[in-house]
């Protein structure tokens, strides 16, 4: 493995870390409707079970409502339920065809909570992109030790990891931030 090598690997899963922590973000609820926040719902679809968006359409009505229309006459009922059953403190409610999913009011002492969980997943994200930085600058130690790099080209890589490990880390602060915002100006 060379030097460009282990940069380009730790690049990588630093994004990756940035990426899996976009992911967590979707799913810690603002006020605001968004048709990810059911990604984690499943249903019972003839004995298996499956994420919403198999097995319906799911929509924004408007900026507080979500809307889940079956493909199926007979699963409206059970995708109501599992929506009602999740953790996400939602109560949807049917019109016909229809489930209408409206986001209820967020209290200003749940708002700080949320806050903290969003920073607390960000420092976790954090400290995986600062592991990330040390196991490809030990990598580098590790080459010149065996003498295939020189330590010219040691300094050299450190420098690199440090750019993107602190372009990555802005880029996580940066998501904190936004999410935070999002939380509290609704």
């Amino acid at each position: 493995m060379s030097i460009v090598d282990i940069k380009n690997n730790a690049e990588q899963k630093m994004q990756q870390s940035v990426e899996s922590f976009k992911h967590a973000l979707t799913k810690i609820r603002t006020g605001r409707a968004n048709p990810g926040l059911l990604d984690t719902v499943h249903v019972d679809y003839y004995g298996a079970m499956v994420p919403i968006s198999q097995v319906a359409n799911v929509s924004l009505l408007d900026a507080r409502t979500i809307s889940v229309a079956p493909w199926e006459k007979g699963m409206g009922a059970k995708i109501e339920k599992a929506i009602r059953d999740s953790d996400l403190g939602l109560n949807p409610a049917s019109q016909g065809d229809l489930i209408r999913v409206p986001m209820p009011a967020m209290t200003e002492e749940r708002r700080k909570e949320l806050t903290k969980v969003v920073r607390g997943e960000g420092e976790h994200a954090k400290v995986a992109i600062r592991n990330l930085r040390r196991d490809a600058n030990e990598g580098v130690k590790k080459l010149v030790k065996d003498k295939l790099a020189s330590e010219d080209d040691e300094r050299r890589a450190h420098d690199d990891v440090q750019k993107f490990t602190d372009r990555f880390i802005a880029d996580v602060d940066r998501l904190v931030a936004g999410k935070e915002t999002d939380i509290m100006a609704v």
